[in-house]
């Protein structure tokens, strides 16, 4: 086996992870930015200082980058599926 077939097979993401980036970008409206939250706490433990929140140029977007203590991939799948089912979640990285 080459070093080259060792990297493909690697996990990209090794839990727990303890800063976590997780980005979401929903339309911007009143409490988006606490429903987000509320949801992401459910499943995790997020570092409250790293807490940032921007406006697209027009307002009409609204970006939240977090980081969280991620303990595995069923748990990231979980935070994405439950704020794509709100409705106003359109992407999270």
């Amino acid at each position: 086996m080459t070093d080259k077939e060792v990297d493909v097979k690697a996990p990209k993401i090794e839990f727990p992870n303890v800063d976590y980036p997780v980005k979401v970008i929903s339309d911007t409206g009143v409490g988006n930015k606490d429903k987000i939250l509320e949801i992401v706490r459910k499943h995790a433990a997020i570092n409250d200082n790293r807490v940032d929140e921007r406006l697209s140029s027009n307002g009409k977007y609204t970006t939240i980058q977090l980081h969280i203590v991620a303990t595995g991939q069923d748990q990231l799948y979980d935070i994405n599926s439950e704020l794509r089912a709100t409705g106003f979640v359109h992407m999270v990285l």
